[in-house]
C-alpha cells in the first residue's frame, strides 16, 4: 500500500530549529519529485521547498535561507527548519506524484500542490513563545 506519512511536528520556540520527516511505504522516493507544502490557518496551501528526481532544489522565498531539504534515504526526505518564527505555524504535508517516475519537475511546478496525487497526513508545527 502506497503511504506517506510525515513526522516531527511540535510546538517550539521563535528563533529554534526542527527537522520534518516524510516517510514513505510501498515505493522509493529515488526517481519522483518530492513537495514539502504547508497550510496556516484560514490560508490555502502553499509549496515551501521540494527536491527534483536529480536533487535539485527548490524553495519558497518566505523560507530560502532557513529551510533545507534532503533525501536522507530511499524511504525518507527531510526538511531541516532554521530560525522559525510564528509565521512558519501549520500543518505540513509532504507529496508525491506517483504518475511523474523519473521526470524532472521544473520550479513552479514541484512547488505546485495541483501537480501532486499522493499526499500524507500531515504535521503540525506551531512557532510560539
Amino acid at each position: 500500500q502506497v503511504q506517506l506519512v510525515e513526522s516531527g511536528g511540535t510546538l517550539v520556540h521563535p528563533g529554534r530549529s526542527l527537522t520534518l520527516s516524510c516517510t514513505a511505504s510501498g515505493f522509493d522516493f529515488d526517481y519522483y519529485a518530492v513537495g514539502w507544502f504547508r497550510q496556516a490557518p484560514g490560508k490555502e496551501r502553499e509549496g515551501i521547498s521540494c527536491i527534483t528526481m536529480d536533487r535539485s532544489t527548490h524553495y519558497a522565498d518566505a523560507v530560502k535561507g532557513r529551510f533545507t531539504i534532503s533525501r536522507d534515504s530511499a524511504r525518507t526526505i527531510q526538511l531541516r527548519m532554521d530560525n522559525l518564527t510564528p509565521e512558519d505555524t501549520g500543518v505540513y504535508y509532504c507529496a508525491v506524484d506517483l504518475n511523474r517516475w523519473g521526470i524532472t519537475l521544473d520550479q513552479f511546478m514541484c512547488l505546485s500542490a495541483s501537480e501532486y496525487d499522493h499526499w500524507g497526513q500531515g504535521t503540525q508545527v506551531t512557532v510560539s513563545s
